[in-house]
């Protein structure tokens, strides 16, 4: 088997945001089980980091861990040049980064939506518009956006995750019509619910009705979202772009 065939990503260098846990770092260690050099982002848990860091390093691959808050532009500025310092242009940006503060839209305050929005879909346009450019030069590129069913359907309680997350959608589509011409492709991912920190303060009740509403009967794992991102960065998914892909274990079918 040639290093193409077995390491379809060699040579290239992905960025993954929020990557220190969860679907963020399977992510990055799908990629580099690719061949892919990462750049490992997070905000402020350095341990977790280090861990994801040095689980990449074991399959051989350069990586580097760059703490920044990518809802701010002097931060992602700082990112990419750190980056593409250290392991060169990047070809492959994964927007994972994301948070909720979730409570009932009566009960909801303008700051609790402005963090949201922030943090979910600014960060992804930032980010988003740093890679563009070394891409549009390689003409390659490959970027791929974590949203959420919830985008998709909506959440009682989530009204501005829900809103965040349709927004990446959006984006989504619109980028992948803006850099076709590129070579570069743009998809998002929209995983149901999947147990990793992030979810970890879900109720027991909303557990239960969660799995309730998924016709495979159980939860997906950050794994299983990372294989599809892994699909969508490689050289087999260079005819997909503008695609929203649920892996919600048939949780939105009836879309």
């Amino acid at each position: 088997m040639s290093q193409e065939q077995s390491l379809p990503l060699a040579g290239k260098v992905a960025l993954i945001t929020g990557s220190g846990q969860g679907i963020g770092r399977a992510t990055a260690q799908r990629l580099a089980q690719a061949g892919a050099d990462i750049v490992i982002n997070y905000r402020s848990n350095v341990d977790a980091a280090r861990e994801a860091q040095a689980s990449i390093e074991t399959v051989g691959r350069r990586c580097i861990a760059v703490q920044a808050d990518v809802s701010q532009e002097d931060d992602v500025a700082r990112l990419f040049s750190e980056a593409t310092k250290a392991l060169g242009p990047i070809s492959i940006l994964v927007n994972n980064a994301g948070t909720t503060r979730d409570k009932l839209i009566l009960q909801m305050t303008l700051a609790d939506f402005e963090h949201i929005m922030n943090t979910n879909l600014r960060a992804a346009f930032l980010c988003t518009k740093a890679s563009l450019r070394g891409m549009m030069k390689a003409r390659w590129g490959r970027i791929v956006n974590v949203a959420s069913i919830a985008g998709l359907l909506g959440n009682a309680g989530q009204a501005n995750y829900s809103a965040s997350k349709a927004a990446i959608l959006a984006l989504t589509l619109s980028t992948a019509r803006e850099m076709a011409s590129r070579n570069i492709t743009v998809n998002a991912v929209a995983p149901g619910f999947v147990p990793t920190e992030l979810t970890s303060i879900v109720s027991e009740q909303l557990r239960q009705f969660m799995l309730d509403q998924t016709p495979l009967k159980r939860f997906g794992t950050p794994e299983e979202v990372a294989a599809m991102i892994g699909f969508l960065c490689s050289p087999e998914a260079s005819y997909i772009t503008g695609q929203i892909i649920a892996i919600d274990g048939g949780m939105s079918m009836h879309i």
